[in-house]
């Protein structure tokens, strides 16, 4: 059963039947930077809510090449995998830990059940849902309408919002992957906003000033 001081940071989502309910059946899980959380092709068994740290939801084409869709933040959940669990499906993304991760994990059983049972849950899971789609018609956006500087610069303010710091550890090359370019066009990208002052480049780190 989960403590009550574990509970304690989400108690502002959900009435207290609920947390109740939380308590008993979900299980604390903590993942370290860089895992991979929920993988490709993964029969997911529970839903993730998350406490502390940050989560990259990306896809893969049929190529290998990586498209960032979204992240996930405290107090939220995971919209791909709330619909792998309603379908009964295997998992279409990949999940990665963005930093050192705490969540709750909920058996999928339990889906169901409280959507008709708690108000709280209901409208949790529906603004997830448009809370990732949101997020998602923006990513779409950017790849058509956005110039690969424009979608650098969102990039990086994303990555430090969610990091809650303006220095970033990353290279080049993950930067690359997850823009769908090449290590050196976003190094060339980088050092252009460098001379602009828009950043400070490290070995292995960038500090943002945009």
């Amino acid at each position: 059963m989960i403590s009550k001081e574990n509970i304690e940071p989400i108690q502002f989502l959900f009435e207290q039947d609920l947390l109740e309910a939380i308590q008993k059946v979900g299980t604390i899980k903590q993942v370290p930077k860089g895992e991979i959380m929920i993988d490709l092709g993964e029969h997911i068994q529970f839903i993730p809510l998350l406490l502390d740290g940050a989560i990259k939801v990306v896809r893969e084409d049929d190529s290998g090449e990586e498209l960032l869709l979204y992240f996930v933040e405290f107090g939220n959940t995971c919209a791909m995998t709330l619909n792998c669990c309603l379908e009964d499906t295997s998992s279409e993304i990949r999940a990665i830990c963005e930093a050192d991760t705490t969540l709750i994990m909920v058996p999928v059983t339990y889906m169901d059940p409280w959507l008709a049972q708690y108000r709280s849950w209901r409208n949790f899971i529906f603004e997830s849902y448009q809370n990732r789609l949101n997020e998602m018609l923006k990513a779409i956006d950017a790849l058509t309408f956005l110039k690969l500087d424009e979608r650098l610069e969102k990039y990086l303010s994303d990555k430090s919002k969610v990091s809650k710091s303006a220095s970033l550890k990353i290279t080049h090359l993950e930067i690359a992957m997850d823009l769908n370019s090449s290590r050196v066009v976003i190094s060339r990208l980088l050092k252009k906003m460098e001379n602009q002052g828009k950043v400070v480049l490290g070995r292995n780190t960038i500090k943002i000033n945009i």
